[in-house]
């Protein structure tokens, strides 16, 4: 069975905005079938999302307010790549920054696409352990609240709504069957 999914052509795509963070674009693509369609498409730098793991097995997370959502969210800290800001360096900028810690063993979990229907953000999930204290540093226009939360409990608001983020959802879980792996009797102590 042949397949022709990968027959797809680019033929233009328009700037529409030009925004701090995002850039949106609409392009007109030719099918497999040779209709062409406009569909649009959002680019992001890239962002990533750190699961801080403390001594007592607890995780550090953050409570803000997301415009998009029009709502306070708890969820891992995570923040967005500079320019040529290799991933690694921009978790432990971003966990110090939202949390005042510094990670002595950051880990990466995965990387995935956030939604790749409309948008190529391409986001890198990692844990980080072996914490110590040093002060945040947020960004002018960052308020959080932070969170010292069991990982079973955390993982338990997620079936209960009162984490939605998908980011989150991800880093928690996988978190979790690292975790399960690196220290055996984890499940039992969480």
């Amino acid at each position: 069975m042949s397949s022709d999914v990968d027959d797809h052509e680019l033929i233009s795509s328009e700037k529409v905005f030009d925004g701090r963070i995002i850039k949106v674009f609409i392009d007109d693509v030719r099918l497999p079938d040779g209709r062409i369609v406009k569909w649009e498409k959002v680019k992001h730098p890239g962002a990533v999302g750190i699961v801080p793991v403390l001594e007592d097995g607890s995780i550090v997370m953050v409570r803000q307010y997301r415009n998009a959502t029009d709502e306070v969210i708890l969820e891992i800290p995570a923040g967005k790549l500079s320019p040529g800001e290799p991933p690694e360096e921009c978790a432990r900028r971003e966990l110090r920054e939202e949390t005042g810690f510094s990670a002595g063993e950051m880990i990466k979990l995965a990387e995935f696409y956030n939604s790749p229907g409309y948008s190529d953000e391409y986001f890198h999930v990692y844990i980080a352990r072996d914490l110590t204290y040093e002060g945040t540093d947020l960004e002018p226009d960052e308020f959080l609240e932070e969170e010292k939360v069991g990982l079973s409990e955390a993982i338990g608001k997620i079936p209960t709504g009162e984490i939605r983020d998908a980011k989150t959802i991800i880093g928690l879980t996988l978190a979790r069957l690292y975790l399960e792996r690196a220290i055996p009797d984890f499940k039992k102590s969480d």
